[in-house]
């Protein structure tokens, strides 16, 4: 087939997209595909426009990536892409509003409120708002963004106001949540809508004190178990609950679902990437690799399933 690859972009996960899609370029040519890179921005959009294919692979993370803007614009032209589509994309991506989904479907969330910082004259007033609601250790971060950029774990309360300003750096919107003291996992999630199976449940363990952007994305930044070492009974309700979720957005082909077994063995679901990374480092191709499936397979496997 001939296939585009988008990848790069302008947002703060532009260097994990530029590993994502040589990654995903590779893949494809080993497999035979006629593969055309765009290293993608807005000012390249004559490219897209002009795109000659049978099929874009999005290789992109973050803004105009991951939140449905480049979906609705493939949409326009009538290219058919691989991933979600413009809502699943952008209700996974704002945080605020997934949590309300996966709650009103019995899903466990962090109890958490969301804050608008479009006014710098407002920051006191949040803050106040922040220490009448939450009790710390609580998170604070970009309501739509990647990577864990500008999120903040909260311990003392001098530390709020810096933490406001680092997550309204990266949004107009941030989101504040409990923290949840537990073990790291993730699931991957792959297949036709309603056909969905998810894949073995990987452990997270980072070297730093949570899974940051250099744990995520530096070699030896943590170590993935796989599968995770938990029982039968809660692996089988992480993957039932990640399958749920992404069903609940919406999502098509494949995400991975991000959830905390809190101190009580509960699985507290964070969030759905519906574009999550496929660098060298990255999750899914490590649960894939778990049951047989190669990067090279996996990536082909996401073309047929699209």
């Amino acid at each position: 087939m001939k296939i585009a690859v988008l990848y790069g972009g302008t947002s703060g996960e532009r260097e994990v997209s530029l590993s994502t899609g040589k990654g995903i370029i590779k893949a494809l040519e080993n497999k035979g595909h006629e593969v055309t890179p765009i290293d993608f921005s807005p000012e390249k959009m004559e490219e897209v426009l002009k795109l000659d294919v049978d099929l874009v692979f999005i290789g992109l993370h973050g803004r105009f990536g991951e939140d449905g803007k480049i979906q609705g614009l493939l949409d326009m032209l009538g290219i058919p892409y691989v991933g979600s589509g413009v809502l699943a994309s952008a209700l996974a991506m704002d945080k605020a509003k997934s949590k309300q989904i996966f709650s009103l479907n019995g899903l466990h969330t962090a109890k958490s409120e969301v804050f608008d910082v479009t006014d710098h004259g407002q920051f006191t007033v949040i803050e106040d708002e922040i220490k009448r609601t939450f009790t710390l250790p609580f998170v604070i971060k970009p309501n739509q963004e990647g990577s864990t950029l500008g999120l903040t774990i909260v311990k003392k309360e001098q530390d709020i106001r810096q933490a406001i300003e680092m997550a309204a750096h990266s949004d107009s919107m941030i989101l504040v949540e409990d923290y949840v003291k537990g073990r790291e996992v993730t699931v991957p999630v792959m297949g036709y809508k309603g056909k969905e199976q998810a894949l073995p449940v990987i452990e997270i363990i980072p070297k730093n004190d949570y899974y940051d952007f250099d744990s995520k994305y530096k070699p030896g930044g943590s170590e993935h178990i796989v599968p995770a070492k938990v029982s039968e009974t809660l692996t089988a309700q992480l993957q039932q609950d990640a399958v749920l979720a992404h069903q609940l957005l919406g999502c098509d082909v494949y995400s991975r679902v991000d959830f905390i077994i809190n101190e009580n063995e509960e699985p507290v679901i964070l969030e759905v990437n519906t574009l999550p990374g496929m660098t060298p480092t990255s999750l899914f191709p490590d649960s894939a690799q778990a049951i047989g499936l190669s990067y090279d397979d996996l990536i082909q496997k996401f073309v047929e399933l699209s």
